[in-house]
């Protein structure tokens, strides 16, 4: 059994991933959809006796995960995650990562143009007064609210330890902030007219684009956000062997290529070849590699505090 993601990946991966494992394992793989957090909470409600497998999580919700002792090591003799870019190596290999989208800025070109304004290429470029209302920004109850916060720390000298350069940088983004988003998708906003620009995901950002909106991702020069979809094999999984087999099976040239085109993923797995038509769809090998790979374990024990503050000094604006 396995726990993952629904709507669009999940029709993707029933089509691309899961036939062509059936047939070499020569067994019936049930996928249970839902989001990350629901996914985590099925694994602690069934911690005594679990029914899942394998579980497909956010790298949030799986720092989480094997903080509550849910999961099980990876078997690196059966997955080559010796292969895998740097990025998506989980802590003591207690997962790996299966794909790799980032949290930069999501703008509309042709707005920009027409109000004199130059391409972003920073995050105190969300700053500029030109931007006022029509700016919509990500609550800290979504990871790019939370990448918001500790991309802006970074490029102020802060980090995931010391928050406050990014509580002040995105206070003075956010006096432009039409609203904050909590539902991490903003494409009504742009389809609308209110935003001209957000922080948003590259792959989300490329599906919007699909549509012939005019809409482009900025990688900010001061760090754009990794942001890592994870396999990980359940403790105690009814079914180990196939799980961890199951997992290796993701990370398969071919099923990586899959996955790039169905869902803009990028690939974790080095030496698999770009297809050119998701240049700049997808994060592209010359990208990895500048990422900032987020500290969720830090980040995870001081949310709540975050959250707080953000309240008081950012969206009270």
């Amino acid at each position: 059994m396995v726990a993952g993601y629904g709507g669009s990946f999940e029709t993707a991966f029933r089509d691309s991933v899961l036939p062509a494992f059936e047939k070499s394992c020569g067994c019936e793989v049930t996928y249970i959809p839902g989001s990350s957090t629901d996914t985590v909470a099925k694994l602690k409600a069934q911690r005594a006796n679990p029914q899942i497998d394998v579980a497909l999580v956010d790298d949030g919700p799986q720092a989480q995960a094997l903080e509550a002792g849910l999961l099980a090591s990876i078997d690196t003799k059966v997955v080559p995650v010796d292969h895998v870019v740097k990025i998506a190596r989980m802590e003591n290999d207690s997962g790996v990562g299966f794909g790799l989208t980032a949290t930069g800025i999501a703008y509309n070109p042709e707005w920009f143009e027409d109000h004199g304004i130059p391409k972003p290429t920073t995050w105190e470029d969300l700053a500029n007064p030109k931007l006022r209302d029509k700016l919509v920004l990500p609550s800290i109850t979504n990871t790019y609210g939370v990448g918001l916060l500790v991309g802006a720390s970074k490029a102020n000298g802060g980090s995931e330890k010391d928050i406050d350069p990014g509580l002040t940088a995105v206070k003075k983004i956010a006096k432009n902030a039409a609203t904050f988003d909590t539902t991490a998708d903003v494409s009504n906003y742009f389809l609308q007219g209110q935003a001209a620009a957000s922080v948003w995901g590259v792959s989300r950002t490329s599906t919007l684009a699909e549509k012939d909106f005019p809409i482009e991702f900025v990688y900010p020069e001061d760090g754009a956000i990794g942001l890592v979809t994870t396999a990980n094999v359940v403790k105690k999984a009814p079914h180990e062997e196939l799980a961890q087999k199951f997992v290796a099976h993701l990370l398969e040239p071919s099923v990586q290529r899959a996955l790039a085109k169905a869902t803009y993923d990028g690939s974790v797995v080095q030496g698999v070849k770009e297809d050119p038509a998701l240049k700049n769809k997808v994060v592209s090998t010359d990208k990895v590699d500048s990422l900032l790979k987020l500290d969720w374990k830090t980040i995870n024990k001081n949310r709540s505090a975050w959250t707080d503050k953000w309240n008081k000094q950012v969206e009270s604006k």
